[in-house]
């Protein structure tokens, strides 16, 4: 139901209640203790919330009628209470993925009734008490992603109930008897991955003759895999890999081929040999992932491996494979990874690969591979990352590959022959992270449009023939970490910029040709993580990099010393000029004062006591109230005095917690931000009311048109939301005007400013509809000189920001940076063309956020059904299909051509996606941002 707050203790009144589920919202606080006056209660499921507290204090273990308790996706820490064992009637205890600590208390084997116990991703440690076999009826058993050690007794392998036995991700140890398919003959899952577990694989698994998923990945397992494994008919994965392993007898693969329902098998990263078997081929047509990497496989690639029709997934990397890749591969439609690399294939890439349009990771690197690649690479269109390195490939790097839309994680094309130039269509790359092309033969400038690719934080362009000046566009990559140009024929100065950027680690300029003053800040100020070698004009620098002077001619310092004294004359002359006038200008001054006795307006505010805000406002009247938030009220007011006046004055209700720790961030915020796209603070009144009771307000400038929020949706009270449409220009304007102001907040400000709020209803428009960015209670001041917030001063109240608009890494404790501000202007870019709330209901199915609904439209190419649909109506309203009152409302969005409507939201939604990116190192800057959408405006509104 999306209910948020916490748990009323008043709970504990509905003394009949049987059943409470309050699962999947977004619940907070502790589990009250009067749960435990709930004597009837048999089932409660309080799974999938933030609850929090420690799990004795919910007082269960008094509710001794319960058969069900589901508490797993939350945040509930502290030990296990033993007490739990008192519920003789529990079935179910699903604890999983909290944050519990301690030893699992043996007294749970009291629980003679229990059929389920899940405590899986916790913190759990110490031993598997025995005395959980107890617990005869037993069927599921899932502690997996714990701390747990020790060795299991052999009880637990006589548990003839289990049907699931899940410890994976545990540090346990010993090795399993070899009667288990026969004492444990209803296994369906078994799940012993990443433990410490030894000895050979039971022969009897096979007797176990429901087992459907066997997971014994990640522990030292030696020998064979057992030749009559095939005899699970309904086996639908099967994972060995990283263990040892090993041999050349696969039998057990041509077994395999009787498991029609196997999905998923591995035998990657053990010590298997020989030739790759044909029966691979044989395989189930349902297979969807097979991994046979890091073995020592030989020979080639069986020409069958096309029956293989539903893989997502073909790994056969690392190992001793050889001859041409097959054609046949083309044939497996449904790939999405193929992972080719260390191997000795040898030849050209088969075309028909490149018809694999579902491919997302292709590796092929460290092979023997030659020819070129062809232009069809451009139909990858989900192509998240290209591994080609340390092959034999030669001519252009071709254009098209600079057109993949999903390249987002890596192109590596290096140590190859590749020729000719860069292409400036690199810069199509806008969120590429890892661009490679270091090794090859190619020549040519560095095109300026790599500054466009705002994604990269690696850039390798090391050991080529690139030529001129480095680009000043490189400054534009805010996330870069790693750039290297080493070895290349590059001239001219070294761009002061760089030293502008701040997440750069490794900079390699070195054996170029280039001159000048090497800068001495930023990254140049660490001599370890420069290199400069090789390039005998440079000078200054850091003493550390062991550059020579820069020296200066004499006859040029004679004229320097010329132009000083020139200047020097100029500057006394202006000084004495200017003494004069302001002289003058005080004596005015001083008169005007003398002249009037009255206050300014502004004066008057800066003094106003308690009293004049009360009548401003009417006493506070509702009548007056405009507003409402997280720690007071907005109230209209109005001073009459030296001409009339609007105010707006946010009261703080100081019951609230964190209020007036609101009230010191926002003062301390806004007393010395001046930005004409931040909302005008005129002044603070701390007093008290005529009662006596402490008193906390913040005056502001009014503003006419109100929120953001109250435009956008028309639910609103406000009447002006229904009748009058903010049009695709005047929404373009107030993105342009939040982006100006947080650019301001970010790069402008000392101390920075996180605004950690930013929603519709804290985007103000005045008169002219002109946004301005406001309510900064909860915002943060950050040094750069301590490069940390501070804390004391301004600090955070819980988790920064509002529901929806959040960054995802606030909530496992990041603290507030730049990019959470990043992240909730792009929720805030796609809400406002598209009119849907992050919170809406329509994000409760198959795209479950305002992202996902976005990103899944526009791979569909579909953009145009998800604008608001109050601007879709315009544009029908522009075809003749229907008309409209106040038609002026919608000229702007008109003057866009017919044909270009599309591609202006396309482009809209992309700033939106790369802003609102789930990893911070993903997401834009806003300067850059603000950048692109100005280019928006001029292609689109010239």
């Amino acid at each position: 139901m999306g209910l948020v707050g916490t748990i009323s203790p008043h709970i504990g009144n509905l003394t009949f209640l049987r059943e409470l589920n309050l699962s999947t919202n977004k619940l907070s606080g502790q589990i009250p203790g009067e749960i435990g006056r709930l004597f009837q209660l048999r089932s409660l499921d309080l799974s999938v919330n933030a609850l929090t507290g420690e799990l004795f204090a919910a007082n269960l273990s008094s509710c001794l009628q319960l058969r069900e308790i589901f508490l797993y996706l939350n945040g509930l820490h502290g030990k296990l209470p033993a007490e739990l064992a008192n519920l003789k009637k529990l079935q179910s205890l699903s604890l999983d993925a909290n944050q519990l600590t301690g030893e699992i208390p043996p007294s749970f084997g009291n629980l003679s009734s229990l059929s389920g116990l899940g405590m899986e991703y916790n913190h759990l440690e110490g031993n598997i008490p025995e005395e959980i076999t107890q617990c005869r009826g037993l069927l599921l058993l899932s502690l997996g992603a714990n701390n747990l050690t020790g060795t299991l007794s052999s009880a637990f392998f006589n548990m003839t109930s289990i049907i699931n036995f899940s410890i994976s991700e545990n540090s346990l140890q010993g090795t399993i008897p070899n009667y288990i398919g026969d004492t444990m003959p209803n296994l369906k899952g078994f799940y012993f991955g990443v433990n410490k577990f030894h000895g050979t694989i039971p022969t009897s698994f096979p007797n176990a003759s429901k087992l459907q998923l066997l997971e014994l990945s990640q522990n030292y397992f030696v020998g064979d895999v057992p030749d009559n494994i095939g005899r699970l008919k309904d086996l639908r994965r099967l994972n060995l890999q990283l263990n040892f392993l090993g041999g050349n007898d696969f039998t057990f693969i041509t077994s395999l081929s009787n498991c029609s329902d196997l999905t998923q098998f591995s035998i990657a990263g053990n010590s298997f040999e020989g030739k790759l078997p044909d029966t691979i081929a044989n395989l189930s047509s349902k297979l969807s992932m097979l991994s046979l990497a890091g073995n020592k496989f030989s020979g080639t690639i069986p020409i069958g491996i096309n029956n293989l029709a539903s893989l997502i997934a073909l790994e056969l990397d690392d190992n001793h494979l050889s001859g041409v890749i097959p054609s046949e591969i083309g044939d497996l439609k449904n790939l999405q990874v193929l992972a080719l690399q260390k191997n000795q294939f040898f030849g050209k890439i088969p075309l028909v690969l490149f018809n694999i349009t579902s491919l997302s990771s292709l590796y092929m690197e460290d092979n023997n591979l030659d020819g070129y690649i062809p232009s069809s690479v451009g139909n990858l269109w989900n192509l998240n990352e290209l591994y080609l390195s340390h092959n034999r490939l030669d001519g252009f790097i071709p254009g098209k590959i600079f057109d993949l839309p999903s390249l987002s994680k890596y192109l590596d094309l290096s140590s190859n022959s590749f020729t000719g130039p860069l292409s400036p269509a690199v810069g199509k790359l806008k969120i590429l992270n890892t661009l490679n092309i270091s090794g090859n033969k190619l020549w040519g400038k560095i095109p300026e449009t790599i500054g466009d690719c705002l994604g990269l934080e690696y850039l390798d362009l090391h050991d080529n023939h690139f030529e001129g000046k480095i680009p000043p566009s490189l400054v534009s990559l805010k996330g870069i970490r790693h750039l290297d140009f080493s070895n290349n024929k590059l001239t001219g100065e070294i761009p002061r910029e760089l030293q502008k950027l701040s997440f750069l680690q490794y900079l390699n300029l070195s054996f170029n040709d280039l001159e000048g003053e090497v800068p001495t800040n930023g990254i140049f100020a660490e001599a370890n993580h420069v290199s400069l070698h090789g390039n005998k004009k440079l000078c200054g620098g850091i003493p550390e990099l062991k550059l020579p002077p820069c020296l200066v001619k004499k006859t040029k310092h004679r004229n320097h010393l010329k132009l000083m004294i020139v200047i020097f004359t100029c500057i006394c002359s202006t000084l004495a000029f200017a003494s004069f006038i302001a002289l003058l200008t005080l004596c005015w001054r001083k008169e005007k004062r003398m002249e009037s006795a009255k206050p300014s307006k502004f004066e008057k505010l800066s003094k106003i006591p308690y009293r004049d805000l009360h009548q401003a406002t009417d006493g506070f009247s509702e009548t007056n109230l405009i507003g409402s938030g997280s720690f007071g009220s907005v109230y209209k007011g109005k001073f009459e005095q030296d001409g009339e006046q609007t105010i707006a004055v946010k009261v703080l209700d100081l019951l609230k917690n964190g209020a007036s720790k609101s009230f010191l961030a926002e003062c301390k915020v806004l007393r010395n931000l001046r930005h004409r796209n931040l909302v005008p603070i005129l002044t603070c009144c701390s007093s008290c009311d005529f009662a006596g009771n402490e008193f906390k307000a913040l005056v502001y400038e009014f503003m006419e048109n109100g929120d953001l929020d109250m435009w956008l949706h028309t639910h609103s009270v406000d009447a002006r939301a229904r009748t009058n449409v903010l049009s695709v220009l005047q929404r373009l304007n107030i993105a342009i005007d939040i982006a100006s102001a947080l650019c301001y907040l970010h790069d402008d400000c000392k101390p920075m400013v996180i605004h950690c709020d930013l929603k519709p209803s804290n985007i103000l428009l005045d008169k002219d509809l002109t946004a301005h960015v406001g309510d900064f209670g909860i915002s943060r001041l950050y040094s750069y000189e301590i490069e940390d917030s501070i804390g004391n001063q301004t600090s955070t109240l819980g988790l920064q920001g509002s529901v929806g608009y959040i960054p995802p890494e606030y909530g496992i404790g990041t603290k507030a940076s730049t990019l959470g501000d990043v992240y909730s202007f792009g929720i805030l870019l796609l809400e406002m063309f598209t009119a849907k709330r992050p919170t809406d209901d329509l994000f409760n199915g198959e795209c479950s956020t305002l992202y996902e609904y976005v990103d899944a439209t526009l791979l569909s190419e579909q953009v145009m059904k998800i604008v608001d649909p109050l601007l879709l109506a315009c544009v029908e309203s522009h075809n003749g299909a229907r008309s409209y009152e106040d038609s002026d409302n919608f000229r702007n969005l008109v003057e866009i051509e017919e044909s270009k409507i599309h591609n202006f939201f396309l482009s809209i939604f992309k700033i939106g996606l790369i802003c609102a990116s789930r990893s911070p190192m993903d997401r834009m800057h806003m300067n850059d941002v603000s950048r692109e959408l100005h280019k928006i405006k001029k292609s689109f509104f010239a």
